[in-house]
């Protein structure tokens, strides 16, 4: 049976479309069954149809809390087995992870724990960093803390600029993103009072995408 998965997003979905590309061509066995953004004009919407969009401006409820619950509300109704963050751009409550605790993933744009939060790209480059890439792990309150599932790796370059190295990142963070999906909505990966369990074994460290093949290992 194809896993059901509600994607979280803030921006122009192009995550997104890579998992519904991925879904088309038979590399994911699973469905999108519903996208849901805290912008109601961002582009990611428009990717699936009217019936599986859900959206709401944060300050149209009294508190963040009640923005949360109300996006919870809206995700369980889907009745996703798994909830992808592509490019939402807000941090989810205690409350909203913990309902949906072990089921809540996050793509993130540097190889964590390094480069937390926003500018990542900037950020790697002040620090001289010799690899930047991608981080798929699962969520926690604390931001961009969770127990990491896989990495892609890519070099920087002495000439590189944010936006020539965010360019290099996104090309590995698609292949990223749906190696990782294919991992868990098959049930060969799952993360474990913190740690990550492939294939029935504990990983001591997360699994990195080998970009030759796509595959992790």
């Amino acid at each position: 049976m194809s896993a059901r998965l509600a994607v979280l997003a803030s921006g122009r979905g192009s995550n997104l479309q890579a998992i519904l590309d991925a879904i088309e061509a038979g590399q994911l066995s699973a469905r999108v069954v519903g996208v849901f953004s805290d912008r109601p004009d961002a582009p990611a919407l428009q990717r699936v149809p009217a019936a599986q969009r859900w959206s709401a401006r944060p300050a149209a409820f009294a508190s963040r809390a009640d923005f949360d619950a109300a996006l919870a509300d809206a995700v369980a109704q889907a009745r996703p087995d798994w909830i992808v963050c592509a490019g939402y751009m807000r941090i989810l409550g205690a409350p909203f992870v913990a309902r949906f605790a072990g089921t809540l993933i996050n793509i993130h744009p540097s190889l964590l724990p390094r480069h937390k939060g926003l500018h990542t790209h900037a950020a790697a480059l002040q620090a001289g960093d010799a690899e930047h890439g991608a981080s798929v792990h699962f969520v926690v309150p604390a931001l961009d803390a969770g127990t990491v599932l896989a990495q892609a790796r890519v070099p920087v370059h002495s000439d590189d600029t944010p936006e020539r190295l965010a360019a290099r990142v996104l090309g590995v963070e698609h292949p990223l993103l749906i190696a990782a999906l294919q991992l868990l909505t098959s049930g060969r990966a799952a993360e474990r009072e913190g740690s990550i369990v492939v294939d029935g074994h504990p990983r001591f460290s997360p699994l990195t995408l080998d970009s030759a093949t796509g595959v992790l290992v």
